[in-house]
């Protein structure tokens, strides 16, 4: 019997004025780079995540999806696979309003209902073609690329190799790095990985843990995880809910999936299995072309920066994702 599989949905309108207004009430001078209004930008492109589950995923059990209480207008919450969960239904009251996608993600375990095995997705990664429940978790355990890297910043104004940091402070405080390659070696060093096999080798060597590459893409989690990681470390974990916008201080949901590679809960998967794109940095025609011809099975677009053309690119992306998801979902409001 094939184990059932959620999905769980980050989503926020960063257009909408009373949201806005909030976020101004509690937003400082000094808040680091990791909230930019950028990253709250609608892009008008939901309607191609749900589009894209229901085609390529009809295989998937419930979909939750979690917003600050939110709800896109074209969405029909009368779905029976559509579970619409707020934050006061799962964070605690104390933590709200919160920003900051990293206490969002952090207590999604506490979400009700939700299942043991389920698959985070933020609102900018999309399923562009069909996907088998077997590409997110294979024999009960998810399926990851389990990828060594060094935590570098591109400038000093980055909050992500800070966080990254934290989380491998923990990692390597309950792992030891030789004992998990040498116990795990076949998952870390396997042909799936393709080019990146070569970095797995060179730091090898290094006797801690810097950090896993991360491909930005939907990560699959056992929701026991999660549990174990809050009994373990839960006075650090509830610190970042005092944290209402992403901070240079925060833990991540990737502690936990760093948690699953180190303990071997997990199978390897294929690094071509997605493609991750930035929109300021990538060229818009090929991201176009890969969606068309719909040459991953999920992309993420990520928005990173203000200074692009933000409704000629949103034009674009719509045309593109129209080629291959034209028809409305049982989603949406007919």
């Amino acid at each position: 019997m094939t184990e059932k599989i959620d999905f769980v949905i980050l989503w926020v309108d960063g257009t909408d004025p009373e949201w806005q207004r909030q976020r101004r009430s509690y937003a400082r001078e000094d808040m680091d780079n990791g909230d930019d209004e950028n990253r709250f930008r609608d892009w008008g492109l939901m309607k191609y995540w749900f589009r894209g589950v229901e085609r390529f995923a009809p295989w998937v059990n419930r979909v939750f999806l979690v917003t600050n209480g939110q709800v896109p207008k074209w969405l029909d919450l009368t779905n029976p696979k559509l579970r619409l969960v707020k934050h006061q239904d799962y964070i605690p009251e104390k933590f709200l309003p919160t920003f900051n996608s990293n206490v969002i993600e952090l207590w999604i375990h506490k979400i009700p209902d939700l299942g043991e095995r389920f698959v985070l997705f933020n609102d900018d990664m999309f399923l562009t073609a069909p996907v088998r429940p077997e590409e997110f978790f294979r024999d009960g355990l998810p399926c990851e690329s389990a990828l060594l890297d060094m935590a570098t910043a591109p400038g000093p104004e980055d909050c992500l190799p800070h966080m990254q940091i934290n989380n491998f402070a923990l990692i390597n405080r309950h792992f030891n790095k030789k004992e998990v390659l040498k116990k795990n070696g076949r998952k870390f060093f396997t042909p799936k990985y393709r080019g990146d096999l070569l970095r797995n080798l060179l730091l090898f060597p290094f006797q801690y843990f810097s950090c896993f590459r991360d491909s930005h893409l939907p990560t699959s989690y056992l929701k026991s995880t999660f549990q174990q990681v809050w009994e373990e470390e839960g006075p650090l974990l509830e610190e970042c809910g005092n944290h209402r916008f992403r901070s240079k201080w925060d833990l991540t949901h990737w502690l936990m999936k760093s948690w699953q590679i180190c303990e071997g809960k997990f199978h390897s998967r294929s690094t071509a299995w997605g493609r991750h794109y930035e929109l300021w940095e990538d060229d818009l025609e090929e991201i176009s072309r890969s969606l068309e011809r719909q040459k991953y099975h999920v992309i993420c677009l990520n928005d990173s920066k203000m200074d692009i053309d933000f409704e000629g690119t949103q034009r674009k992306l719509q045309k593109s994702f129209d080629r291959i998801l034209p028809e409305p979902s049982g989603f949406e409001i007919r």
